[in-house]
């Protein structure tokens, strides 16, 4: 069996040489129609638009990408190609979470924001928001949850509408795929008129999709005082993202909201899973993270561990020292871990 896997999928290649000795290992953005026409399986990042462009012709039965969005997979012409396709929910949503936390201790120490006094409004509560709405209410923050799906299908609340985001939040989060039709676009659905309905002044937080902000809209909300700050892990256009956006946004970092050595082995641990499923073959073992260095030792005070093990302000520092190293950062990102281990305080 040939696997052409994306080279910057961490944590991996051990269990693939125990399924395989013909692995190849590629960049994502330079996989191309050649490097998988005798390939059977594909293992993918979002870098990579897996489509009829490049994969007519081929031999690939099994796409997995290691993400939890798949804007970048057409499960359309999958389906008529009869490719089995998969992505990973889920996976990275405590990281994120974890991201979320040091932001918003981030705003209580160096913003002067009280959370027991403010508001946060979280757009989409799936895996990743309703694990921020749990992050939120723990530091003393009012939630209110905005999800049109969710509540239709008639899903445990309370849910808000829109306009209740709009007019009542200090912080207001996007935690939702990016659907351009249907009955619930998620496309910019923060464009200019959502931030000209504004009434607080809000801190804008966007780790879901990079368009479901208008970036050029946002810019102008952040000149005009539209909003008071902005914290941005997606963008538009990645990597050419807005430099003037960069700028003037408090927090910038190049998408790695979900980059915890957690996160990752979880969605190695889940496409090692689907691939040895759909070739009838056993899990040949369990991926685990890599362990803190040895002289880590814990702060006592949660909310500095909660920085010690992740401070976003230097992903920050970085991107905005090179923001043309966008891809590189993402590519080569540090140790990052969740929780400290016991014993370790």
């Amino acid at each position: 069996m040939k696997i052409v896997i994306d080279d910057k999928i961490p944590y991996i290649r051990d269990a693939i040489s125990r399924i395989t000795g013909d692995a190849v290992y590629l960049k994502g953005s330079e996989i191309g129609p050649g490097d998988v026409r005798d390939a059977d399986a594909l293992i993918v990042r979002t870098r990579t638009r897996c489509d009829e462009k490049l994969l007519s012709g081929s031999r690939v039965r099994f796409v997995a990408t290691a993400t939890i969005g798949f804007d970048h997979i057409d499960a359309a012409y999958m389906e008529r190609a009869g490719i089995e396709w998969m992505s990973c929910p889920g996976c990275n949503s405590a990281s994120v979470a974890q991201y979320l936390r040091s932001v918003l201790i981030l705003l209580k120490r160096d913003k002067g924001m009280r959370p027991e006094s403010s508001t946060i409004g979280i757009v989409g509560c799936g895996h990743v928001g309703s694990k921020v709405a749990q992050v939120a209410s723990g530091m003393g923050m009012r939630v209110l949850v905005c999800d049109p799906p969710r509540q239709e299908r008639g899903d445990a609340g309370p849910f808000v509408a829109m306009n209740d985001i709009e007019e009542q939040c200090d912080v207001i989060t996007f935690h939702v795929p990016l659907v351009k039709d249907g009955p619930h676009p998620t496309l910019h659905m923060a464009d200019a008129d959502f931030f000209g309905r504004l009434q607080r002044r809000p801190v804008i937080i966007n780790t879901s999709r990079g368009a479901v902000v208008d970036n050029d809209a946002l810019l102008d909300a952040l000149i005009y005082n539209k909003v008071k700050d902005a914290v941005i892990d997606t963008w538009e256009h990645e990597p050419q993202i807005n430099l003037r956006l960069m700028d003037r946004a408090w927090i910038a970092t190049p998408h790695i909201a979900g980059y915890s050595a957690d996160g990752k082995a979880n969605a190695d641990n889940m496409v090692i899973s689907g691939l040895c499923r759909h070739f009838g073959i056993s899990v040949p073992c369990i991926i685990s993270p890599p362990e803190l260095p040895q002289d880590f030792v814990a702060a006592d005070d949660p909310d500095d561990l909660s920085l010690q093990l992740y401070n976003p302000l230097d992903d920050s520092s970085r991107l905005k020292a090179s923001p043309e190293s966008f891809e590189e950062l993402r590519g080569n990102y540090p140790l990052r871990r969740e929780s400290a281990p016991a014993g370790r305080a």
